[in-house]
């Protein structure tokens, strides 16, 4: 998808991000008729989530005019403290979208501009979701996507071949049984989300949650049960007794697989950098399909994962509008998804010197199914942008916490859950 504006063209070559900065011939400055401008930028966690400054960085060594300023949130609460700054005229000029499905919330509450003017490169993932009524109120920067993660020693004791991205998800349970019964350790860990199910399930039956018919998820439903009932990996109320982190179970080796996000990728490296992780060799495959027609690497597998993006604050200084659609163009675009490649965030577009900056990383997989995995794929958002989406998720995860916590069977569960749609959701 593209998009036209007048962005600044020229392109700086970028050398490092050691000091979260970059070096290279400074264009001609963005500014208003007053002179230089300073944006803000509303982020969480800037101490461990430095994507946020590379950003600011690297744009201002290419606009000296403009400085790009970081408001932090606090993480658990920040789509509640941006929406009430917001609200008190006091918010920051450009909003980065935590959770697609609030982008209806702010923008129904008149609280962002129309961004549609703003280019976009070729093959970028994860606009559609920032899409209301024909108009762009957002664009994504980021578009992690879920894949599998596996340790190749664990696979090496048990005798089980490395997944090659032919598997689809009975080849995983096979595995998955086959690793447990060796008795190196559990064959999978499946966290306690909701999206570990539903997303795949959303995404490759070629659904979402936004239909209200739920039958599309007994099949994936069944077949978590089994696997647990098998023992092939730990029950959701053991996890959830037990509080257990997708990073313990992986990453201390005590479950062979992972379905998780690619975000896990930088994760995992610094914990292994810093002891908090064993040292093992692993890799990244394509997540488990549906069925063959998706298989193998010839074939674009389906999977989901959610962008994070950027959207203007309607209330912006006019003089600061033009800087701040620069800025969201920046964000997209091919030069900046390199930076962030380079500091272990996947980026809403890549192409191979993207990827071989992402992989570059120190303690990162080198293999080309790695590669593979991490670049290519049919991304379904797991929240659909519509003002319904936070109300049926709620529906669909007590829906979710019955079914793995066995009070309710499957069908009966999924009667439930269309049942409350009906009656709680108010359809057009």
């Amino acid at each position: 998808m593209k998009r036209k504006f007048a962005a600044a063209t020229a392109v700086a070559v970028m050398a490092s991000l050691t000091l979260a900065g970059c070096s290279g011939e400074a264009e001609p400055a963005a500014t208003t008729e007053e002179g230089p401008v300073t944006l803000t930028l509303s982020g969480w966690s800037l101490a461990t989530t430095p994507e946020f400054q590379v950003l600011a960085d690297a744009f201002h060594e290419k606009n000296p005019d403009v400085t790009v300023e970081l408001k932090e949130y606090d993480s658990a609460e920040y789509n509640t403290l941006v929406t009430a700054d917001l609200a008190a005229g006091v918010g920051p000029d450009i909003i980065t979208q935590k959770e697609v499905k609030f982008v209806t919330t702010f923008q129904e509450g008149g609280q962002l501009l129309d961004v549609s003017d703003v280019e976009l490169p070729d093959g970028v993932g994860g606009a559609s979701s920032y899409e209301i009524d024909d108009k762009a109120y957002g664009v994504p920067y980021r578009q992690d996507r879920w894949v599998l993660f596996y340790n190749k020693a664990l696979f090496d004791t048990a005798g089980v071949d490395y997944p090659d991205g032919s598997w689809t998800w009975d080849d995983y349970a096979d595995a998955a049984a086959a690793i447990s019964e060796s008795g190196t350790a559990k064959g999978a860990y499946q966290h306690r989300w909701q999206s570990t199910v539903q997303g795949f399930a959303s995404a490759q039956e070629g659904t979402d949650v936004l239909s209200g018919e739920f039958g599309y998820f007994a099949d994936y439903y069944d077949r978590v049960l089994d696997m647990q009932d098998a023992g092939a990996q730990i029950d959701f109320n053991t996890s959830s007794a037990n509080q257990l982190t997708y990073q313990g179970e992986f990453g201390m080796q005590k479950a062979a697989m992972l379905p998780m996000g690619t975000w896990y990728t930088a994760t995992l490296i610094a914990q292994q950098a810093a002891g908090e992780a064993d040292t093992f060799e692993w890799g990244i495959a394509p997540i488990p399909q549906a069925d063959e027609k998706t298989t193998g690497t010839d074939n674009t597998p389906l999977t989901f994962g959610d962008p994070t993006g950027l959207s203007i604050n309607a209330g912006i200084d006019e003089g600061k509008v033009e800087a701040a659609k620069e800025f969201l163009a920046f964000a997209a675009s091919l030069e900046a998804a390199e930076l962030l490649a380079e500091i272990g965030i996947t980026p809403a577009v890549a192409d191979e010197t993207v990827t071989e900056a992402y992989f570059a990383v120190e303690g990162a997989p080198t293999d080309d199914l790695s590669k593979f995995a991490w670049s290519t794929g049919e991304v379904a958002p797991e929240n659909p942008t519509s003002n319904k989406t936070a109300t049926i998720q709620n529906i669909l995860l007590d829906m979710h916490t019955a079914i793995l916590s066995g009070s309710t069977p499957v069908e009966q569960a999924i009667k439930d859950a269309e049942a409350r749609f009906e009656n709680e959701v108010q359809v057009d």
